[in-house]
């Protein structure tokens, strides 16, 4: 990013649990985002787009339109009155490729200071670089190239060991592809053939993942979970092979706006220009060989936030401290997460290295539904570690923390109604020894400290021990006892409760 670009970012107070406000000027939508919570990964708390359309015209008038502009100005206002009485702390305001492109993009600007909006205007690298980050931010493990497709432009990026290396930018948003298009069938993939060309990404780069940023491609994500019977409506990290780009191009050709509209979660305003992106997308990983396509649902905005905190932030693992603040935020009792983490991790001490942090990630929503009508607490469970809006953790992942909810708020060993669908039959069923494990703790210590510091429960050849002090000897009674002996026969063990001094 250029340094006053990182300049402009980095006067601003650094963001520890501060509400801030993002107004992200694009060239189809203007959008209001508000943050806050723990900086590395903060909560939205409100989200509103306004579709302007300011890159409409580009392509033959070069300007931005007058009822696009009228709307533009209106919503600036609207967001700037809704920060107020949200008592926003901070706010960054950024424009992207139609502003910078329009001959009169600068009246936008001068209107957006008015209002009360000192705006940034990125160059195509620095949006680029913000994208990377922004994927990195939600997909710690990114490697690859991540691909922004706004209305204006298209920003492409190599994201490689936790550092956003190339950047390119280039004057081929959605709503400029149908004009290409228009021109013959081959012009598109002539333009995207030259573009990529001038990446130098030809041999070493290609066969990566390709990460999909954008509206547009989001859009068409939501289109393919739909026609695919994708069982969770998340649409971060959702994977797609790349021969389904091209798929998508055939779909869309048969189908009808009514269709369309009735697609969950697809907005109607991107519907008129699906068809674009998704030829522009089939030409792209077509020609870099893409190994799979990956959805982010973080772009230039969360790269906003996430290049303002320190290198010792940023490395800290987003889903852990988003469900443990939020696990925190619903407890009974102070947190014990991560004493109940501890305590049932010797059991599954054999779990792969990848699934610790998923146990973790239930141990740090153990207390989350205990509020919730009894006869719902298990559902209320699923639904949390299910649809949270969790990132840095994919969708059989996700059906594995939602499963050891599900069972620990009293769902019973059995898959939870629809599951099973993306997590393995062995992963599900140690997300459900989880789960049994954390609703033997709570009932043990009734979700306070002292019990679980003082007892401990672990394998012993063919036995699972569970030894307490002496002085707690009387917590184990009859529920206890029966929680214990469930889980020692799920795990084909027997139960054997020791008392130390």
């Amino acid at each position: 990013m250029e340094h006053r670009a990182r300049d402009l970012i980095a006067h601003q107070t650094p963001y520890v649990n501060r509400r801030t406000a993002i107004i992200d000027i694009g060239s189809n939508s203007i959008r209001l985002v508000v943050y806050q919570g723990p900086a590395r990964v903060p909560a939205i708390l409100f989200n509103e787009k306004v579709m302007a359309g300011l890159g409409r015209n580009l392509a033959t008038t070069g300007d931005i339109a007058e009822d696009s502009m009228a709307l533009a100005i209106g919503a600036l206002k609207r967001f700037c009155r809704l920060c107020a009485e949200m008592q926003v702390e901070e706010t960054i305001a950024f424009a992207t490729a139609a502003v910078r492109d329009a001959t009169n993009g600068k009246e936008l600007l001068k209107a957006a200071k008015k209002v009360g909006f000192e705006t940034l205007v990125l160059q195509g690298e620095e949006e680029a670089e913000l994208a990377g980050l922004g994927v990195l931010s939600g997909i710690p493990g990114a490697n690859g190239i991540v691909g922004d497709l706004g209305g204006g432009s298209l920003e492409l990026a190599m994201v490689k060991d936790g550092i956003v290396l190339e950047k390119h930018s280039f004057p081929l948003g959605v709503l400029r592809v149908a004009d290409l298009r228009a021109k013959g069938k081959d012009k598109l993939k002539r333009q995207v053939r030259k573009m990529l060309k001038k990446t130098g990404w030809d041999s070493a780069e290609k066969g990566l993942p390709f990460y999909l940023v954008g509206g547009s491609w989001r859009s068409l994500a939501r289109l393919d979970m739909h026609t695919s019977g994708y069982p969770l409506p998340v649409i971060h990290h959702y994977e797609m092979q790349p021969h389904r780009a091209r798929r998508l191009v055939s779909k869309l050709a048969r189908l009808d706006k009514a269709k369309l509209k009735a697609v969950p979660g697809l907005s109607t305003s991107r519907i008129p220009t699906l068809d674009d992106a998704a030829w522009l997308l089939a030409f792209i990983v077509r020609y870099l060989d893409s190994s799979e396509m990956i959805v982010s649902a973080y772009g230039v905005r969360e790269g906003m936030l996430f290049h303002k905190i320190s290198e010792a932030e940023a490395k800290r693992d987003p889903l852990l401290l988003a469900t443990e603040d939020s696990g925190a935020a619903q407890a009974r009792f102070p947190a014990n997460s991560k004493l109940l983490g501890k305590w049932i991790a010797d059991i599954f001490s054999d779990d792969p290295p990848e699934w610790h942090r998923i146990r973790q990630a239930a141990c740090n929503l153990g207390d989350v539904a205990w509020r919730a009508n009894p006869n719902f607490r298990a559902e209320r469970g699923l639904e949390i570690g299910l649809h949270g809006n969790w990132v840095g953790i994919t969708g059989p992942e996700r059906e594995m923390l939602g499963q050891a909810l599900f069972t620990s708020f009293g769902g019973g060993t059995s898959v939870f109604p629809g599951g099973g669908k993306l997590a393995s039959e062995e992963a599900t069923r140690r997300a459900i020894c989880w789960g049994m494990a954390m609703r033997l703790a709570q009932r043990l210590s009734g979700g306070t400290r002292n019990p679980l510091e003082h007892t401990r429960l672990r394998r012993v050849g063919r036995k699972l021990e569970l030894s307490l002090a002496k002085e707690l000897v009387e917590l184990y009674g009859d529920s206890v006892a029966k929680r214990h002996a469930q889980l020692a026969s799920y795990l084909d063990l027997e139960a054997v409760m020791v008392t130390t001094k």
